[in-house]
């Protein structure tokens, strides 16, 4: 199955636009987003996964007015993760580090403001067919710095819809009740971001 996906930000500062292909239990992607807080950028990304959906590979590269950044972000076949960043010029944002010790137990990436990397969690769980929970550790990519930090994250099917379900996730204080597809995409992300297309 390939897709295009795109998505607008609830605060219209914001747009993605992704080609999606899933193969049995893996998952291909490379998309764009646009954004202009902190700064104004465009972050380009590929991200593809293995069997069940286990992250392999997220690569991101971000240009702004002046300036470039580049992450490679893997996941080896023996649950290591390796970084890897880049850049030049000058602007006002952290560096892009990354926790790579800490990262031990993620299996997945979740690169910050998407919504398409919510995905590999919930087609793993099944959360976008019937009842369940998931307690996970991601690896969390900061946009548009690329600095890469270990976030407990749950995912939680609330219910079934009739164009696929409604699964709650939430990170430390924050809660938003996600509406997905029959194939486990986001349609509705409240407070990030809402499906246009595909």
């Amino acid at each position: 199955m390939e897709s295009l996906l795109t998505w607008t930000g609830t605060d219209a500062w914001r747009a993605e636009t992704a080609h999606v292909r899933l193969e049995g239990d893996r998952l291909a992607a490379s998309g764009v987003q646009l954004g202009v807080d902190p700064v104004p950028y465009r972050l380009d990304y590929l991200v593809e996964t293995g069997p069940g959906w286990v992250t392999r590979l997220l690569e991101v590269s971000v240009v702004g007015s002046g300036w470039r950044r580049s992450a490679r972000l893997e996941h080896t076949d023996a649950g290591r993760w390796t970084y890897r960043s880049g850049g030049t010029g000058d602007v006002d944002l952290p560096e892009p580090t990354c926790e790579e010790g800490a990262l031990e137990a993620a299996l997945d990436c979740d690169l910050g403001l998407s919504p398409l990397t919510n995905t590999m969690p919930i087609l793993r769980s099944g959360l976008h067919r019937g009842a369940g929970s998931a307690d996970l550790t991601m690896a969390w990519m900061s946009v548009p710095d690329l600095a890469v930090v270990a976030s407990s994250q749950r995912y939680e099917h609330l219910r079934v819809t009739d164009g696929g379900a409604v699964v709650r996730f939430s990170s430390g204080s924050f809660t938003a009740d996600l509406t997905i597809d029959a194939d486990g995409f986001v349609v509705d992300y409240p407070e990030l971001a809402r499906r246009v297309s595909g």
